[in-house]
This record gives C-alpha cells, structure tokens and sequence, in this order.
C-alpha cells in the first residue's frame, strides 16, 4: 500500500511545533493502534500518511522530537493542519491529572508505560466512514479497505495519493462498486449512510455538538453504526474524550482488572465513563494499548 514509488516532490524534514517527544512505539501506537486506518511504515521509522486532503510523512529525531515532511506543493497547509492533528492545542499533561490514576494502580502502570500517547483529531467525515469499515475487520484489513475506497473512488491529491471519498461522491455510487473495495455486506450500510449524509449537509457536525448521549443516539441511527461505532466516531473523530468506546480488548482489560465479568458492553462503557471522568476516552487509549502489548508479549 506504500504510494511512494509515484512521483512527488518531497520538502525538507521539520520538528513539530510545539515540539513533541514521542518513543518508537508510542508513535506507532497512535499512528497504526486503531484511530487512523491511513498510516504506513516506510522503515527506517518513517511512516507516511492522509487526512482529508494532508499528505505527511513523520519520523523522531535522535531526541526523539516528532519530524514532519510534506509534497512541496502541500507542505503550507500540513505545517498549519498537523499540530492540531496530533492535539497539541490540549493540555494532556492536564487532562491526564484528571484521571483517577492515584487510586487505579492498572490505569497508573498503563499511563507510565505510554508517555504521550494521544488521540488523533480526524476528520469527521472520514472517521465515520473508516470506522463503518470497521465492523468484524482487523486494522490491517480495514486499511487494505481504506486504499481501495481512496484509490477506486476518491480523488487525487497529487501523483499516487488520493484523498477518501466524500459522502456526496459516495452518493451515487452502487453497491456493487463498494464491493469491490472489499467491503462485503458493509457496502449496503455505506450506500445507505451516504445517502442521508449527502441529502443533509451539517448534519454530522450538528450531532457532534450535541451532549454525549444525545450525540451517540443520532450517530446510531446511521446505518451500521452501532454505539460502540459512535463512541469511536465521537472520540476520534468530534474529540469528545469523555466518551468510552468498548470493543474486544477493553472488555478483557476491564474484566480482568475492573471486575466487570460479566458485564454487557454497554455496562462497561457506563462504567468506565463513570469511573474515568471526563477524559475517559483518553483512558481507554492507554487501557487499550497495554492490553494489546500484554497479549502479544
């Protein structure tokens, strides 16, 4: 899926600012954990990567510093769009002070062994799709969909890069076509979704600023979105950290550490909303990710 291969003028190498000092595995973790299905290692600790109409490509220094680099021809807009992409205009070091990690000894270990982990803030639009991609997928499988509805449907950015659709592109385009973008039965949610979305412009930024539970029920009667979609959509997409997403690894976490055995999703996302406050969704990254890395080792 590497798209580098096509002609494109790269420009010079820039940290970040304000400067933002990630390990390795933090940086893949936010890149290539879940929120963004967009990502790809080059090697070397490069990884290239899209949002909306941004193209980036992203590195450490031997500090550990985040480097930036952008197609000449975009390397204005990603130096203004980048820092608000990675949320350097939050407090983190704040809003981590606000989690109950004093008296939750998982939370505290997860928190020290992920300095700097973060959510990303996407495009709106786009999240709500990759993450109807997302139902019964893997990452990795979710972003070969990802390329294909970019390549097949979208439009071109520059030489081998093409932004994902837009849902007034997506509107007209059958469910046959989808399929071919190895969607399988997702295809009729995202024709249908596509639909609504492009017959009521605003909507989805309208639902966004509604409060949590008003916001999650509008999100769910899109077609194939479901709360845990929402909760995604809502934390990746709208930045509303006080939600709780609940998927397969945060139902392991919670029951073997929050004593939620046999809890119904939706009990555990009410717990933890309850339990972490309002910056429950950032706990859930690090919750997420040191489940995920306990598994693997």
């Amino acid at each position: 899926m590497t798209q580098t291969a096509q002609a494109t003028d790269w420009g010079l190498w820039h940290r970040l600012e304000p400067a933002l000092q990630l390990s390795p595995q933090v940086l893949r973790e936010i890149l290539d954990g879940g929120q963004s299905f967009r990502w790809n290692a080059l090697g070397d600790g490069v990884w290239e990567g899209q949002w909306a109409r941004h193209i980036a490509q992203l590195r450490l220094d031997t500090q550990q510093n985040l480097e930036w680099s952008a197609p000449l021809d975009l390397e204005s807009a990603v130096a203004t769009a980048l820092p608000r992409y990675f949320g350097l205009h939050r407090d983190y070091a704040e809003i981590i002070n606000t989690l109950p990690w004093r008296c939750d000894d998982h939370l505290r270990s997860a928190i020290d062994a992920w300095p700097g982990l973060r959510t990303l803030n996407q495009p709106l639009g786009e999240t709500v799709l990759t993450f109807l991609c997302s139902s019964n997928k893997q990452i990795v499988q979710i972003k070969q969909i990802s390329h294909d509805l970019a390549r097949n449907l979208g439009s071109e950015v520059c030489p081998g890069f093409y932004a994902l659709p837009t849902w007034e592109e997506l509107r007209g385009v059958s469910e046959i076509r989808l399929r071919r973008c190895r969607l399988g039965y997702r295809a009729r949610y995202i024709r249908a979704t596509a639909r609504f979305l492009a017959d009521h412009p605003g909507y989805l930024e309208e639902v966004a600023a509604l409060p949590y539970p008003d916001a999650q029920d509008q999100l769910t009667r899109l077609s194939g979105v479901g709360n845990k979609v929402a909760d995604c959509i809502l934390l990746f997409g709208a930045g509303r950290l006080e939600v709780f997403p609940v998927d397969v690894w945060i139902r392991k976490t919670m029951k073997k550490h929050y004593g939620l055995e046999f809890a119904t999703p939706d009990m555990v996302a009410q717990f933890g909303r309850q339990h972490f406050g309002r910056a429950a969704g950032l706990a859930q990254q690090f919750l997420f990710a040191a489940e995920r890395r306990m598994i693997r080792a």
